[in-house]
């Protein structure tokens, strides 16, 4: 780690205990202030929406983006379009490269990702790393939804942290918000969500990777449900599974 990043990782730890004593509106206006370009991504599942709502409501200079893939659900593609007209905003999409989806499946086959971990991993690099690159092109600040609640892997989120790889602050605003409250959040503020959550998907990705999941399970165990490890990750917030995928 340099002296640089050293620096920022001190400032993003102060961060995390200014927001820790404030409400949602708060964290996000306070992040919203700091200067910078301010990205929140979204991928419209219930805790990205309480999320957009709020910056839609307050008017805050956070631009938004949302990763479309290419195998979203047809659900998550309306909510994409509802939420912009409900709230007045704009959420820029980013598309993975053709030449990308092309390689990709010259060497694994376009579902190559049942396959293998490795073939899972190069898929999420390549309709979701790599536009995530271009989402956060130039940021200072990236906002997500991360929830200590939603698996083991997730249960230490902070509220800020610095991001080495992508020399930025990462901001997880709901970290400690628990499912319960999302859903009075959302029922309370006439949100729209994804009709795919009152079917059995609490976390929603690309349809053929997410499966509703079964009474008792955990928030993501639809998620790449075929692989053994139970903390799978799409190397979007998992840092070793990032430069992995970026390599390949």
């Amino acid at each position: 780690m340099t002296v640089i990043d050293t620096i920022a990782e001190a400032e993003a730890k102060a961060l995390n205990d200014k927001l820790a004593g404030l409400d949602l509106a708060g964290r996000l206006s306070l992040v919203a202030g700091l200067g910078g370009r301010v990205v929140f991504t979204t991928s419209l599942g219930i805790e990205d929406q309480v999320i957009s709502a709020e910056i839609g409501i307050h008017r805050l200079p956070i631009d938004i983006a949302t990763l479309e893939t290419g195998r979203l659900f047809a659900e998550t593609l309306s909510l994409i379009d509802e939420t912009e007209a409900q709230y007045d905003i704009h959420i820029q999409r980013f598309t993975p490269e053709k030449a990308d989806i092309d390689a990709y499946a010259a060497k694994y086959g376009l579902n190559g990702f049942y396959e293998s971990v490795e073939a899972r991993h190069a898929c999420c690099g390549v309709r979701k790393l790599k536009p995530l690159a271009r989402a956060l092109e130039g940021a200072t600040i990236w906002i997500t939804g991360l929830r200590r609640g939603q698996s083991a892997n997730r249960a230490e989120t902070p509220f800020a942290e610095y991001d080495a790889e992508r020399h930025l602050v990462k901001v997880n605003p709901l970290a400690d918000w628990d499912i319960e409250a999302i859903k009075a959040f959302v029922s309370d503020n006439g949100v729209p969500v994804n009709p795919l959550h009152a079917r059995g998907y609490p976390s929603i990705g690309c349809e053929p990777c997410t499966r509703a999941i079964k009474p008792g399970e955990p928030e993501r165990a639809g998620r790449w449900w075929w692989e053994q490890d139970e903390t799978r990750e799409c190397g979007l917030h998992v840092a070793e599974e990032a430069s992995v995928v970026a390599a390949q």
